[in-house]
């Protein structure tokens, strides 16, 4: 048989040929969701996923040959309601099924909103659970733009499950926010450039929720997002805590919102796929 003169490229995190799903160990989700993001000045989160896996085909980490690849399995694209609660029901359900089946879901967004329907997901099988977020902005408006559920809103939707949360890189806060920090006590929000490993542990049950909005990078490396804020933070010290968390506590779930890609600008779609495969690599290193 003559050798053909192409080949296929599977369109998944990685490329992955033949991936398989009982086998798998994680299970991405590809949510292109931004019924609320058109609230900002610049929209087109909905784009994010498929840049991301789109980039993800291009880490050489992720090239494998022989029968035993990396154990992933990539969902096809999931189109939920247009109807803002409807949508964070079918991401529970889907988070859920993934649970069921004791595998670790990893979200890919969309808007920040898709947190909501994850977060409550793994309260439902895990007792003792707390989020870490990652963000320039506190997400703790009770309701903006006529809904509860707008992605502003997303950490005050998850602090109604009575969870522990802790909140990082946070550097734009609005007064309606600040006097509901200042009335409920809130402590664990800590600003850029600040990073206090040990007290943002402290403030983590043992099994963790993590969600990361891409902004809290500074706009110098991650410029592709719907709601830039300068003084973030760097790559490094993004990884480095998260290592520090993958080693001290459980985490069971998480998500990565809020890439809004910008045509002709790759390095941020690879940032946001290295950083997808960092928490990968973290993630089976305990499974």
């Amino acid at each position: 048989m003559e050798k053909p003169y192409f080949r296929t490229w599977p369109f998944n995190f990685g490329a992955i040929e033949n991936q398989n799903f009982e086998r798998a160990k994680i299970i991405i989700v590809p949510l292109p969701c931004d019924l609320t993001a058109s609230w900002s000045w610049k929209g087109g989160v909905r784009e994010g996923p498929y840049a991301i896996i789109q980039a993800s085909r291009q880490l050489d980490e992720l090239f494998y040959e022989g029968e035993n690849p990396f154990p992933i399995f990539t969902f096809d694209e999931v189109e939920l309601s247009q109807v803002k609660e409807e949508a964070i029901l079918g991401v529970e359900e889907i988070v859920k099924n993934i649970l069921q089946k004791n595998k670790f879901p990893l979200l890919l967004g969309g808007e920040h909103s898709i947190s909501v329907g994850g977060v409550k997901a793994a309260k439902n099988k895990y007792s003792n659970l707390s989020v870490l977020q990652l963000d320039a902005h506190p997400d703790l408006l009770d309701n903006y733009a006529g809904t509860q559920y707008n992605h502003a809103c997303t950490m005050r939707r998850i602090k109604d499950f009575k969870i522990p949360t802790v909140q990082v890189g946070i550097r734009s806060i609005d007064p309606e926010t600040k006097n509901y920090l200042k009335k409920e006590r809130i402590k664990n929000i800590f600003t850029a450039p600040e990073i206090p490993k040990k007290k943002i542990l402290n403030g983590l049950t043992k099994n963790v929720y993590l969600t990361i909005d891409l902004d809290v990078f500074d706009p110098s490396i991650m410029p592709s997002v719907s709601t830039p804020v300068p003084g973030g933070l760097g790559w490094y010290e993004v990884l480095d805590l998260i290592e520090t968390l993958a080693k001290n506590k459980n985490i069971v779930g998480a998500d990565i919102v809020e890439l809004c890609p910008i045509p002709g600008l790759i390095a941020p779609n690879i940032l946001a796929a290295k950083l997808t495969y960092k928490i990968i690599n973290h993630i089976l290193s305990v499974y």
